[in-house]
């Protein structure tokens, strides 16, 4: 097969894919993932039953898929922002505030209609959760170490409980109004950070 044709193929593939796992998170937000049919998503992707078919064997599969994802993609936000050249102080600052604003991108999209809750239980319940959780921690936790070692936050509790800190309060970003409220967060949370008169 000529390779033009293969990445004509590959490309359309994709496509397919992309749209089999948008309209199948859009409608599970909207009605709840149990309630999701492999009819309804093969009409609001714009494909055939069949077709869906060929791609996923059930509504189950879609949703983990379209949530690996979603979870690669912060990942990579994540894996930028520590991957800034510089001040170790302005690299932490960037990945708490990603990590932040992404759980409030999250409930703004996934948040609305009666089965964004449900979504977000169901899904998180799965081992690559687990993986991810753990990376993202580990991630923040190094970051912590190298702003510690500069001496830009406090070095009297480990970075590994420092991480968890601020892992566990930047989670209410979820709950947030605005962006703006977001990066209020963030700025408070580095400010429990700052070495203080512990010495």
């Amino acid at each position: 097969m000529p390779k033009l044709w293969s990445e004509t193929i590959e490309t359309h593939r994709r496509a397919v894919h992309d749209a089999v796992l948008d309209a199948t998170a859009a409608l599970a937000a909207e009605h709840g993932p149990l309630a999701v049919t492999m009819s309804q998503i093969a009409e609001q992707a714009g494909i055939g039953r069949a077709t869906l078919y060929k791609y996923f064997p059930d509504v189950q599969s879609i949703l983990v898929a379209w949530h690996n994802r979603e979870v690669t993609a912060h990942l990579e936000v994540l894996a930028r922002a520590q991957g800034q050249g510089g001040d170790p102080g302005k690299r932490l600052e960037a990945v708490l505030e990603a990590y932040a604003l992404i759980h409030h991108e999250r409930a703004r999209r996934h948040g609305r209609g009666s089965g964004g809750a449900e979504l977000v239980t169901l899904l998180h319940q799965d081992d690559h959760v687990v993986h991810a959780q753990r990376h993202i921690h580990e991630m923040v936790r190094d970051v912590l170490a190298e702003a510690a070692a500069a001496g830009r936050v406090r070095d009297d509790v480990a970075p590994v409980e420092l991480a968890a800190y601020c892992l566990s309060a930047l989670q209410v970003a979820g709950s947030l109004p605005s962006a703006a409220a977001v990066r209020r967060l963030v700025t408070v949370t580095l400010a429990g950070l700052r070495p203080g008169d512990s010495a």
